[in-house]
């Protein structure tokens, strides 16, 4: 399977760039994974979409202000790092821009030397493992210093950086959002539940392996980047009593879809867990566990319409997209949202 099958033509134009005042006033395109047959809506109308007895799931990591600039403690050139993953203790996996900036031995100041980090190593894929040092409550003084780690094609500055979180959002550590839960209101979730519809929580901090592009012509060459998640038990009975009950689990985001399928076992019963995941989902794939998805519109070529394409097919994704560019959709974090039902 090649990374060309996955292909669109995208105008920039439709790359939305700010979100919406009302958050669930998106616009939804409703996709029959069985018929290919396309409904346009607003994202208000899902619920017309769910019965009572289905189970939403929802993603609750919340997106940390990861993007830091600093400055080189001996030439005092700038450096700005994009921290991914924590390790053990105040080490961290980061990006850094530019690369060259950031050899082994190097230390780096941000905040006036609030927040001090040394490169300890380069890592696989050129990324960093650095240290941090200060005082206090790390989390207190990335607050401080951070900003929100927009995708790069998000251009314009967000003037509320609680945009870019979910109203749910509860654990920190994503660097970031999972958007196709940014459409969800409380007045919407609490129409979900009182239409009979459970409401599951489950954790994965999102990282920007995720939405990097496939460079390698065959997919199966492709190596997903490891992402942290949990489920606790008493989400987990949630999802198992729908599913024992002739109910759907509606999986909110690929950030859900990813963690129930990487829990799942092959009769699509879930358990508390916790760990590491690099699941690969692509066309071929059987779902265990997601009988419906909730998303966005995603770049071409990646890893995230190729997990889309795995529950729709590949040629009713590709065709839905088609459409949304000729609708002028708006596409990607702050875009609008698609139902494959």
């Amino acid at each position: 399977m090649k990374r060309k099958d996955f292909d669109f033509e995208l105008p920039q134009e439709l790359i939305a760039q700010d979100p919406l005042k009302d958050r669930s006033s998106s616009r939804l395109l409703v996709l029959d994974k069985e018929t290919g047959k396309i409904e346009h809506k607003i994202f208000k109308d899902i619920l017309g979409y769910l019965n009572k007895g289905d189970c939403l799931v929802l993603n609750n990591t919340k997106v940390i202000p990861a993007r830091l600039i600093g400055s080189r403690e001996e030439t005092h050139g700038k450096v700005e790092f994009l921290l991914l993953k924590r390790l053990e203790g105040d080490n961290w996996e980061v990006m850094v821009k530019p690369g060259r900036k950031a050899k082994p031995g190097d230390r780096i100041e941000f905040g006036n030397g609030l927040l001090k980090a040394e490169v300890l190593k380069v890592v696989e894929g050129g990324n960093r493992i650095a240290r941090f040092e200060y005082e206090g409550i790390f989390e207190q003084v990335l607050d401080e210093l951070g900003q929100m780690p927009l995708p790069p094609y998000i251009t314009h500055q967000l003037e509320d950086k609680e945009r870019y979180q979910t109203v749910y959002a509860k654990h920190r550590g994503s660097a970031a959002a999972p958007t196709a839960g940014l459409h969800f209101t409380p007045d919407l979730l609490k129409a979900v539940e009182e239409k009979g519809v459970k409401i599951a929580y489950v954790t994965l901090h999102v990282g920007l392996g995720t939405f990097r592009p496939v460079k390698v012509d065959d997919i199966l060459d492709h190596t997903m980047h490891s992402e942290y998640y949990w489920i606790e038990q008493d989400e987990a009975d949630k999802i198992n009593e729908t599913k024992k009950n002739g109910g759907r689990v509606i999986a909110v985001g690929t950030t859900s879809s990813r963690t129930l399928e990487s829990v799942g076992d092959n009769d699509g019963h879930v358990k508390e867990s916790k760990g590491w995941t690099d699941i690969f989902i692509y066309p071929g794939y059987k779902f265990k566990v997601v009988d419906t998805l909730i998303t966005n519109f995603h770049l071409p070529e990646s890893t995230l319409i190729m997990l889309v394409s795995a529950l729709a097919g590949r040629e009713n994704v590709l065709n839905a997209y088609k459409i949304a560019v000729e609708e002028k959709y708006r596409f990607f974090s702050f875009g609008d949202a698609m139902l494959i039902k």
